[in-house]
């Protein structure tokens, strides 16, 4: 389908496509790159860069799971290359973090009241790293430590830590597994390319033809079954919102500083342009995403939406509907991104691990004048440029490293 006409429907489709947006030009070095690379800075590196946050029902993964478990998934070190061990940073804390919600309406407020926190150690001569989990709920410390699987680990039997956190028990894998992502970026650049006027219209490729840009690579990932009632506290909540963040340790000052954040695909990155304010908008927690402090980073995404097509009224909607950037499950429904909308039009059903996110913001958001990208996770037969391994029948779920 030609869409170069369809500045509004590009325009806010990007706002969960998970893309480096540049309205002036394709810099080369994202061609191949989503949200797995944002906020470039030289003291980065790649097991410090996030990817995706899934978050979900395991009941709605696997049938035969506790009705009260959730599953969080944190994928980092992009492009790692197949057959290549890669490691955890010993110099950074990983985190999931917890709000809880009154009701799936209620606006987010960022509010910590329950930590997940990572820490890794140097590998060992078989290639682990030992973790320490840190669990903070509610301002109360638990802690756990377990150890990564490595690559010379049999596929078949990862090392899946059972960990005690007081009175709660919680699993924890941490190690390679293929990138679950799919999406024909590169294709979708020159589709956004046409949509703005700066190059010739033109749809996605049929699905013969279509390329997943992350087919072939692996993540290091970190994924943690949790029950809802440990989250939960003292409390009865069923709605929480979730978001993931990476902070590196400052030697100036001894402190840890944060580098990366994540919630919902794209957000940041589909509308943040200049890098400066993309590396602000990682560094700050949702509660400051509409401060004034923060207004020029708002400023910008609010112009990124202008520019392609929307007028104030839609473009401070949309903003409404996404910011503060967290993603929230409402865990008395069933997971699966946009299986649930607020009152705002906001995802409120977390994201399972082959939710076609893309797929799923093409036809919402353009009410359905552009359905899909072409790709899919199992991909298409008779074209090897896409298509991912089938999961894993039981925790962890991703698919076995490439």
């Amino acid at each position: 389908m030609m869409i170069g006409k369809m500045k509004k429907i590009a325009g806010i489709g990007l706002l969960a496509l998970g893309l480096t947006v540049s309205l002036a030009t394709l810099a080369p070095k994202y061609v191949t790159a989503s949200d797995h690379d944002d906020g470039e800075v030289d003291t980065k590196g790649r097991n410090v860069n996030l990817t995706d946050l899934y978050v979900f029902r395991e009941q709605d993964q696997n049938p035969a799971a506790r009705q009260d478990d959730l599953v969080f998934v944190m994928n980092t070190n992009p492009r790692s290359l197949a057959r290549q061990q890669y490691y955890f940073s010993t110099n950074a804390l990983y985190e999931f973090k917890v709000s809880r919600v009154a009701h799936k309406d209620a606006t987010p407020t960022g509010k910590e009241d329950a930590i997940l926190q990572f820490q890794f150690s140097a590998p060992n001569s078989k290639g682990e790293q030992e973790f320490k989990l840190t669990a903070i709920v509610d301002g109360k410390k638990r802690s756990a430590t377990g150890k990564t699987t490595p690559l010379s680990t049999d596929p078949q039997n990862p090392t899946v830590n059972k960990l005690s956190l007081g009175d709660t028990q919680v699993s924890v894998f941490a190690g390679l597994r293929e990138d679950p992502f799919f999406f024909d970026v590169e294709q979708f650049f020159r589709v956004r390319a046409g949509a703005l006027g700066i190059g010739p219209a033109v749809g996605f490729r049929p699905a013969n033809q279509a390329i997943d840009f992350a087919k072939g690579y692996n993540v290091n990932s970190i994924v943690v079954r949790v029950p809802r009632s440990f989250l939960a506290g003292h409390s009865k909540t069923t709605t929480f919102d979730v978001w993931e963040t990476i902070s590196v340790h400052n030697p100036r000052n001894g402190k840890f500083q944060q580098v990366e954040r994540l919630a919902r695909p794209g957000i940041n990155e589909g509308l943040i342009v200049t890098n400066d304010f993309l590396n602000a908008f990682n560094s700050i927690p949702p509660t400051a995403d509409l401060s004034s402090a923060a207004a020029p980073v708002g400023a910008e995404a609010k112009k990124t939406l202008k520019a392609l097509g929307n007028d104030d009224k839609r473009a401070d909607a949309l903003l409404g509907a996404f910011l503060p950037d967290v993603m929230r499950i409402d865990t008395t429904v069933p997971s699966g991104y946009a299986n649930a909308l607020n009152a705002k039009g906001s995802p409120i059903a977390g994201r399972k691990i082959t939710d076609d996110v893309i797929d799923i913001t093409l036809s919402v958001l353009t009410n359905g004048a552009v359905k899909t990208d072409n790709v899919s996770y199992e991909g298409t037969p008779g074209n090897p440029s896409q298509g991912h391994k089938p999961l894993e029948s039981q925790f962890p779920y991703l698919a076995l490293p490439n």
